[in-house]
């Protein structure tokens, strides 16, 4: 092991305690899924379908909590109302949905004198909404930054999203909220809070607040385990954009989200699945284009990357990047600055900070080329003449997914525009997990391929190890063990090889040597 790595690793196993979340409900295994890998290849439109009752298990689960979402939205109107600003805060498909819920804001989604009033951001700034920034979530002095850069003032509302509840950015800035602005600050999660305030103390600090309100969202286990881009940051993104958007009882929205979601059917996903793997299979490279559900399309695609492991999209300035299996393009416009402006619905908030500038700044994230001249220089650095398009549109009450000469259609007459991306969200999220399947990017619930770029990851990757060798052996490694071994085969291995897998074999053969 190098010695950087070996700095990695002492600085990690001095605070992992902190992050050895394996008995949180985010964390765990959903009882539902325990075979879904072998579903999707086996039989899609049965993987779909237990995708699709995990989705709407989840919303349902939101009942219990209609009292407490009330209040929120009774926090934001009254701050909207006084003529201050709603601050969401997040990190990784938490930032995501805070930074798309502005978007939506912007694009009508609330009324017209308070569309500039929402002010959504994550961990790394914009930048950080098309390839995740390492380690950047790990500090709460960025999280208290980045919110008084934004020019967070004492009447404004922030409301912190975590799904795991101990994400140390969005603790950060939550706690700085509690202490500078005359509102409350919301914090938003999805765990238990016994297990969170007898495991992590940064998370028993922030509950134990009397000055910050607290909102828990516990639905349960994830399909796939720990991916919270998936049933945690959609209940969040449902629970967030109703309290902003809707006039609705909550739960009469949400009685209306869970028919739109009960009726379609995520099984006319299945071929285009099939193709869509298959095209991956053959060496071929997509581009994702749309209009109309940019934002949401981008999550999806981008979140591709840090879950499966997965390279990221790549930057036109940068010519050593391998390009990504799929890109995004934003139909009708011809350069990146438009088509950002038009995805965004505002200019582009990138971080100049110094020593990070060059992976945060501007200039960087405009190398990220969203438009139609993005996908002509993308064919160029993959030698493709024409590289298949997989289009998400709306077609009058219907909305439409095709891909290589097929066409799937769901209705969404009724619903509003939070609601239909939430419905593009869940679609998308079980597309692309069914994809990874295939692909033998994760077994069983279990993601083999996890990338270990921060300490809840770092942890997730030594648990899953840990997990496998004692299913194989019937004996326990020492956790400092397996971490040590994990931060070597880390210096070895590409983003496209499975890491829990490769440690595992690593440990095997230095039992046997």
């Amino acid at each position: 092991m190098n010695q950087a790595s070996r700095k990695s690793l002492s600085e990690f196993l001095a605070v992992a305690e902190q992050f050895q979340l394996g008995d949180l409900n985010t964390e765990k295994p959903h009882p539902l899924t325990a075979k879904l890998s072998q579903l999707t290849r086996e039989s899609l439109s049965e993987a779909m379908a237990v995708l699709k009752e995990v989705d709407l298990r989840a919303l349902s689960a939101l009942t219990d909590y209609a009292d407490s979402i009330e209040a929120l939205r009774a926090s934001v109107r009254d701050t909207l109302c006084a003529g201050a600003r709603v601050f969401l805060c997040g990190c990784g498909a938490t930032g995501r949905l805070s930074i798309s819920l502005e978007v939506l804001a912007r694009e009508g989604g609330i009324a017209a004198e308070w569309r500039d009033s929402v002010i959504g951001f994550m961990a790394g700034g914009d930048a950080a909404l098309i390839k995740s920034i390492e380690r950047f979530e790990d500090y709460p002095e960025y999280g208290k930054k980045q919110l008084a850069e934004l020019g967070f003032t004492r009447k404004d509302l922030l409301i912190a999203i975590t799904e795991g509840g101990e994400t140390p950015f969005v603790i950060g800035a939550c706690e700085y909220a509690a202490t500078f602005s005359e509102r409350r600050p919301w914090f938003l999660y999805c765990n238990e809070d016994e297990i969170l305030c007898e495991k992590v103390e940064r998370s028993r600090a922030v509950i134990g607040n009397e000055r910050i309100e607290k909102l828990n969202l516990s639905v349960g286990p994830m399909a796939l385990a720990g991916s919270t881009r998936m049933q945690a940051s959609t209940i969040q993104m449902a629970v967030v954009g109703w309290a902003l958007f809707s006039e609705l009882p909550f739960r009469e929205w949400l009685s209306a989200l869970m028919f739109i979601t009960r009726e379609a059917d995520y099984a006319l996903l299945s071929p285009l699945t099939e193709k869509e793997a298959h095209a991956y299979e053959r060496g071929q490279y997509l581009t994702y284009k749309t209009r109309n559900f940019g934002i949401t399309v981008l999550t999806d695609t981008t979140e591709r990357s840090p879950t499966f492991s997965l390279l990221p999209f790549e930057n036109v300035n940068v010519p050593a990047d391998d390009p990504a299996l799929c890109y995004l393009c934003v139909k009708g416009e011809p350069s990146s600055k438009s088509a950002w402006r038009w995805l965004l619905k505002r200019e582009p908030r990138c971080l100049e900070w110094d020593g990070m500038s060059s992976y945060t700044g501007q200039s960087h994230f405009y190398g990220f080329d969203i438009s139609e001249m993005g996908i002509v220089l993308r064919e160029q650095r993959t030698s493709a003449l024409d590289l298949p398009v997989f289009e998400v549109l709306e077609s009058g009450s219907d909305i439409v997914f095709s891909f290589a000469g097929r066409e799937s259609s769901w209705n969404v007459s009724g619903a509003d525009l939070l609601q239909k991306h939430l419905l593009v969200k869940m679609l998308l999220n079980a597309h692309s997990t069914a994809i990874m399947g295939r692909m033998r990017r994760y077994e069983g619930n279990m993601m083999t391929y996890v990338k270990p770029s921060n300490n809840k990851l770092i942890d997730r990757s030594i648990r899953y190890i840990s997990e496998l060798w004692e299913a194989d052996t019937r004996t326990r490694l020492k956790y400092e063990h397996v971490a040590e071994a994990l931060f070597h085969v880390r210096e070895m291995i590409s983003i496209s090889e499975p890491i829990v897998v490769r440690t595992l074999d690593y440990l095997k053969r230095s039992r046997s040597s």
